[in-house]
């Protein structure tokens, strides 16, 4: 927390810098504006740290298949099993997250972001579930824990940019990596799998700045791809409403609602199943720029 409220500080500092650079270093004469010069929106900024506050639904779909030691050919179809309603997973789960801006020159940006969500639970289940080599009977009280892990690297660039309006396209890539376990303690039944991979995406990303302070910014991507045992898709999309104050140009206050689906189903030894993520829900963010 101090090294964040340092960092602001420092950030916002810079912004006494303009004001000096608006007069002639010899004579001290105002120098007259730039005809140019544009608004300081997200259009302009040249980076950007955001600190959000993330609430988001989440619902998973998870099957664990059994794994035959033969060639690894692929063995007994598992259960199809809700983590929220077989194993009693939270289906809200509050978060904090990070996100950084780059602007490389004028037209291009890169965006660096980070999401996790570990949960755990300890549930008596109401069914009999397969759950790759192990089988949970009815009434069995199974301790589990469901963790997603997902970094992006977002490249944009302007195909269109002027003081009020920016839209761009690019390439992203996203490292994923999920992992799933489940138990019951008293029969000494446990089975785990984990698993990871690496999408692309294509990204659209639009910002209006539509009066003084006030912008909407909105960016969506998705990508699909199957190949010989591997299948999966993801998506992303994002919407937000900012101001930032004309004394405090570097500074921004902000809400949003962001949507992400995230599908896998492979058939290796590592994790042989599918494993189905949808989250989506309102946030709201601080934001520190230059």
């Amino acid at each position: 927390m101090r090294n964040w409220v340092h960092l602001t500080a420092a950030l916002l500092a810079i912004q006494a810098v303009p004001a000096h650079a608006e007069r002639d270093p010899v004579s001290g004469a105002p120098i007259k504006p730039e005809k140019n010069r544009m608004t300081p929106s997200p259009i302009t900024d040249r980076f950007a740290v955001e600190g959000i506050f993330f609430n988001p639904a989440i619902s998973t779909t998870l099957r664990v298949d059994t794994q035959s030691p033969a060639f690894g050919i692929p063995g007994t179809t598992g259960t199809t099993l809700s983590g929220e309603r077989d194993f009693g997973m939270d289906s809200r789960n509050p978060m904090g997250r990070m996100e950084i801006i780059f602007r490389l020159r004028q037209n291009n940006r890169l965006r660096v972001d980070y999401f996790e969500t570990d949960r755990r639970a300890d549930h008596a289940i109401n069914r009999e579930i397969l759950f790759g080599d192990e089988t949970f009977q009815a009434n069995d009280r199974v301790t589990s824990s469901l963790d997603w892990r997902q970094f992006a690297l977002t490249y944009t660039y302007s195909v269109f940019r002027n003081d009020h309006f920016e839209a761009g396209l690019g390439l992203a890539i996203h490292f994923v990596e999920a992992d799933a376990r489940g138990a019951v303690q008293a029969k000494q039944l446990r089975q785990e799998v984990s698993g990871s991979g690496a999408f692309p995406t294509i990204p659209v990303d639009i910002t209006w700045r539509i009066w003084h302070g006030l912008a909407l910014s909105a960016r969506g991507q998705y990508f699909h791809a199957s190949v010989k045992s591997f299948e999966g898709s993801i998506a992303e999309y994002h919407g937000d409403l900012q101001w930032r104050w004309r004394r405090w140009p570097n500074f921004s206050l902000g809400a949003g609602y962001t949507i992400m689906r995230s599908s896998l189903d492979v058939n290796d030894t590592n994790f042989p199943g599918a494993f189905r993520l949808n989250v989506r829900g309102p946030e709201g963010f601080f934001k520190v720029s230059l």
